[in-house]
């Protein structure tokens, strides 16, 4: 599997990699260290109080455009994601919400790379970053489901909140994450 998304995204970045080519002990220490930080963001109070639940607002999301400058930190981001969403619902939400994330980030660089040099309302925000926030926040139906097969919270009321919140955080962190990467060379 994870051969597929090495061919599918690796090679759409601007740093070239051969389909033979493995991960470097760097590149691991790289998505670990992603990981780490989307776990903090999330998990550390305060923070908490806002990053679970009908009404979340995760700071820790801003690290899915990291997947945009190289897509090995899709791993990270997803593996951060199942380490924090353990402390809410258990493995329900470890695999639910961890595979949301896997799914629609790898499908969101594959979709919007195409657009990573343009950008919108005077050059705030990177284009592909912008199409990633919306299809980001509509794939939390994923969670919006869950939340209502586990805490019987209403379907459509909590997608519309967590959709909300999820595409204020992520639009938050794409000019963070945008402003940094014109600063600092994040392809590596």
């Amino acid at each position: 599997m994870l051969s597929f998304f090495h061919q599918a995204y690796y090679t759409r970045t601007t740093r070239q990699r051969r389909k033979d080519e493995k991960l470097t002990i760097r590149d691991v220490a790289d998505i670990a260290i992603v990981a780490a930080i989307y776990v903090v963001l999330t998990v550390t109070p305060p923070l908490n109080a806002i990053s679970y639940g009908a009404y979340q607002f995760r700071i820790s999301e801003m690290m899915n455009f990291m997947a945009f400058y190289n897509p090995k930190y899709i791993i990270g981001v997803t593996i951060g994601c199942m380490i924090a969403n353990f402390f809410s619902f258990g493995l329900l939400d470890v695999f639910v919400g961890g595979g949301s994330t896997l799914v629609f980030l790898s499908l969101g660089v594959w979709l919007f790379a195409k657009y990573s040099k343009d950008y919108l309302f005077n050059g705030l925000i990177r284009k592909d970053h912008f199409f990633f926030s919306i299809l980001f926040s509509i794939s939390m139906f994923t969670i919006a489901a869950e939340l209502n097969i586990v805490a019987q919270l209403p379907f459509f009321l909590t997608w519309f909140t967590t959709g909300i919140g999820e595409f204020a955080s992520l639009i938050i962190g794409a000019i963070i994450i945008g402003k940094i990467g014109r600063r600092i060379d994040l392809s590596k």
